[in-house]
């Protein structure tokens, strides 16, 4: 039943993309044209920016210390958005709109940030030993 229910999902979606766009292009015109290929181009432009700057969102990320799920979501997302803009549609392109819209998530502050100005704290218990190959 769930297959079902995703079938039809993904098999509704066009169907209705072309319906918007037929009954948007029956009342704009040939408009829509340069509309749907402006968001082509913007979407492969924004696809290839964020192949390079994904790399260096991770490398941030792993320098200063935070997990990097957070820096490849934001990526994700990103090139989804590049995806959605390149699908010829209206319905599409809103929704791409506002995947990039929507604010950055949140990173919690690694455990290094909290401690101070730079100083890692590492609590626990020690005891020294004698090394007896140094007598």
């Amino acid at each position: 039943m769930q297959l079902l229910f995703v079938f039809l999902i993904l098999l509704s979606f066009p169907a209705l993309e072309i319906v918007v766009l037929f009954r948007l292009a029956d009342a704009i015109g040939w408009w829509l044209l340069p509309w749907l290929i402006l968001s082509a181009a913007a979407g492969w432009a924004l696809i290839q920016e964020e192949r390079l700057a994904m790399f260096g969102r991770l490398f941030s990320a792993l320098q200063s210390g935070q997990p990097p799920g957070f820096a490849m979501l934001d990526s994700l997302r990103t090139l989804f958005a590049g995806v959605l803009l390149i699908f010829p549609g209206v319905i599409s392109d809103g929704l791409a709109v506002i995947l990039l819209l929507l604010p950055r998530s949140k990173v919690p502050p690694s455990p290094a940030r909290e401690a101070g100005e730079g100083e890692v704290i590492i609590e626990g218990e020690w005891q020294r030993e004698e090394d007896k190959r140094l007598k």
